[in-house]
């Protein structure tokens, strides 16, 4: 097949994008320098009422970098971020690259001994989190028992003014911070004139940005490499997309998305900072304050996954407030279904477009263009520098045709140069000619649309997270009743999907009901990992040499959903 036939999307293209345009790439810092030397007046972040322009966000992360730098941050050190949507993010994001140093996001849902974990794995150096009950007594413990050598705590509220019942409400309890040499206050770290070294970034390709964990395209999450030309490639394609429909320097972006999860990384943040976009945080979701922010502050950008915009749908404000100002929603994370799209976009009055990606591909992938029709269950064609083919199931090179099912593979600027310290995984998820295996089952119609029907591996995706079923497996397999189990993602009409335990007892142990099963998990999975129903057998399916086999399970799901 000829290079022609396989970038089949170009005729497919809008007429004012061309899909080999230019893709800037360079420091991640560079995209704030950019905002301040044009917009340094305006609104960098709107936090619970209190603004920060860019000139003052760009003095705070000046500060952090001087204050990593002297508690000894630079290249090879990596730092943790074990934080909430909130201004401490975009500070300490940057200020540990303007520093020299590499971030490691941490999940606030992850379990005590997958943070303990990736703590380890990503040699992380130092942590900072907020005095939130809900963040930091985890942090306090794993600073003493951990390769951590210190813990850098903020307060939620100091980037903000008085905090109203219902704003406390969203914000959660605090915890009582115990003070000691390994910990110290995220303002004692900005306590200084901002005169931080700079180190000169020769080459952005090389140069590791962001240790992103994930799951990969198979087994226990890893860190994906997330190179500073990877996130400015991302910046550069979604501005290529996007063109049109937002003007630097005039939007008003709804961040509700936590920051730790590469599609809020990307879209609510560093393209935000490129856009010199005005970010309005939220701790959380929550779909009446959402639609009230978007009605009394002329929203023009609301990035979200699925279940938002569900429950966005379910809310009678959304049919009474005025939303006109909206000119973009997107939805990622999750497959969009079809009859959600088509509804927000009659009630909000705004096109909700839907794309594909993952954090290996720092979150592009493939988008809707503007104006084209929606195709029912299309992620959209290749972004701009991206290349996307259908490769045979069996491992086999080649290229499939039009129509034929395989495994979607990725190559382009924006793709992880690989896993951390797992050259075996890397080698794994990687063909010979540098494309990404992706783990998800597609095809491509003959004009480069993308629609993807299945997932290689047993990854369910549940409110746009990555869930491991061999996780909840192994945490069941800890409860002295269980013999076996298996775990498999059903339907879920607010998640997408959610997991299901089979489970088979051992002879003559006590059955147990969901609620004590679930109370036996809670301390050991994390919230995005909870189960949603289960099921316990006499014996569990199994393949021809005896391994436990999960396709009987699914396909009996299935039918079930079906009938109902």
């Amino acid at each position: 097949m000829n290079a022609s036939a396989q970038l089949r999307w170009l005729d497919s293209y809008p007429h004012n994008m061309r899909w080999d345009a230019e893709l800037p790439t360079g420091p991640v810092w560079a995209l704030l320098d950019q905002a301040v030397a044009a917009f340094a007046e305006r609104p960098a972040i709107d936090f619970l009422g209190h603004k920060l322009t860019y000139r003052q966000l760009d003095d705070l992360v000046k500060r952090a970098a001087c204050g990593l730098q002297r508690l000894g941050v630079g290249p090879g050190v990596h730092v943790g971020l074990y934080l909430p949507n909130c201004p401490h993010y975009f500070i300490a994001f940057l200020g540990v690259l303007r520093a020299g140093g590499t971030v490691v996001n941490y999940s606030p849902l992850d379990a005590e001994r997958t943070l303990a974990h990736k703590i380890e794995d990503s040699q992380t150096d130092f942590m900072l989190t907020l005095d939130l009950a809900a963040l930091y007594p985890k942090m306090a413990g794993l600073v003493q028992s951990s390769r951590l050598q210190g813990l850098i705590v903020g307060q939620l509220t100091e980037f903000c003014g008085p905090v109203s019942a219902a704003q406390a409400g969203q914000l959660g309890p605090a915890a009582t911070v115990a003070w000691d040499a390994s910990t110290k206050s995220f303002a004692s770290l900005l306590e200084n004139d901002g005169n931080f070294v700079a180190h000169p970034l020769d080459d952005p390709a090389a140069t590791l940005a962001v240790l992103q964990y994930t799951g990969g395209t198979t087994g226990a999450p890893k860190g994906a490499m997330l190179t500073h030309a990877n996130l400015t490639a991302s910046c550069s394609q979604l501005q290529a997309i996007l063109d049109e429909s937002l003007q630097v320097g005039q939007e008003r972006v709804l961040a509700v998305l936590p920051p730790f999860h590469i599609y809020a990384l990307m879209i609510n943040m560093l393209f935000s900072i490129r856009m010199a976009a005005e970010v309005y945080l939220h701790p959380r979701f929550d779909a009446e304050t959402v639609l009230r922010e978007i009605h009394d502050n002329r929203i023009t950008t609301f990035p979200g996954v699925p279940t938002m915009f569900i429950g966005l749908l379910a809310h009678p404000l959304t049919a009474q407030l005025d939303l006109t100002s909206l000119k973009l929603c997107n939805s990622g994370g999750a497959p969009l279904p079809l009859e959600v799209q088509q509804r927000y976009s009659d009630v909000a009055g705004c096109a909700l477009r839907e794309g594909w990606g993952m954090t290996e591909t720092t979150t592009t992938g493939t988008f809707t263009p503007k104006d084209a029709e929606p195709r029912p269950g299309s992620c959209g064609m290749p972004v701009p520098g991206s290349t996307i083919r259908i490769a045979p199931l069996d491992g086999s090179a080649g290229s499939l045709a039009p129509g034929e099912r395989g495994e979607v593979c990725i190559a382009g600027p924006n793709v992880t140069a690989g896993y951390w310290k797992r050259a075996d995984a890397t080698a794994e998820a990687m063909t010979e000619d540098g494309f990404l295996r992706t783990g998800d089952v597609g095809y491509m119609d003959e004009q480069g649309w993308l629609y993807i029907v299945d997932r290689t591996k047993d990854m369910i995706l549940c409110s746009g997270y990555n869930v491991y079923p061999r996780v909840i497996e192994e945490a069941i397999y800890e409860h002295p009743a269980v013999e076996e189990v298996s775990v498999i993602g059903i339907d879920d009409i607010y998640r997408g999907q959610a997991p299901k335990a089979f489970i088979k007892l051992k002879a003559g142990a006590q059955p147990f009901d969901f609620a004590q099963l679930q109370a036996f998990l809670e301390p050991r999975l994390g919230k995005h990992e909870r189960l949603a129903a289960m099921e316990i057998r006499d014996a569990l399916p199994r393949t021809p040499v005896g391994k436990l086999s999960k396709k009987e399970l699914v396909d009996e799901e299935r039918a079930r959903a079906a009938t109902a």
